[in-house]
């Protein structure tokens, strides 16, 4: 893979990227496919000058019988959200020395996605994982594509959760 080099920049010197205000939003979750997702938006990112963004849904709590008993339970899936975040951030962070924008949401996941695609200018990119299996390829993806393909303001990148590293390094 060959950098694209800066004609302004001085022999020796490494080349450098100047950011594109590209950003490219992954939806955190707890599946195989999003390994896939990340990376692939990580490698655009780098590739382009861009950033990633990374989205955690919160579904909102069911038990409401109590509500001191709710809202624990609303504490603790924040917690977990940020915690998960925390996690795939520092990932980001080594994949492409910067850190990503952190989103944290409660509601349906996918009437979040599109408000903060439609709140968020800068984002530029959805990149979704797909699920391989016989299941189909998930309830956002599926949504995405069956109700609002053209409907988004931004693309959406549909990443097969089966590509491997190379792979995904190979179109990128």
């Amino acid at each position: 893979m060959s950098d694209r080099t800066d004609p302004t920049q001085k022999n020796g010197d490494a080349p450098t990227r100047q950011l594109t205000g590209r950003t490219f939003l992954c939806v955190v979750d707890e599946t195989e496919e999003f390994a896939a997702a990340l990376q692939f938006a990580c490698q655009r990112a780098k590739n382009s000058g861009g950033r990633v963004a990374l989205l955690y849904v919160i579904q909102p709590a069911e038990f409401q019988h109590w509500m001191a008993v709710g809202e624990r339970m609303r504490e603790e899936a924040r917690e977990e959200a940020e915690e998960m975040l925390n996690v795939v951030a520092s990932v980001v962070q080594k994949r492409l020395g910067q850190m990503p924008a952190l989103y944290i949401r409660e509601g349906a996941l996918r009437d979040e996605v599109i408000s903060l695609i439609e709140e968020e200018e800068s984002i530029s990119l959805l990149v979704l994982g797909a699920a391989s299996g016989t299941d189909g390829p998930g309830p956002l993806v599926s949504y995405l594509v069956e109700k609002m393909a053209g409907k988004l303001r931004v693309p959406v990148t549909i990443v097969p959760g089966s590509l491997t590293e190379e792979d995904i390094a190979l179109i990128t």
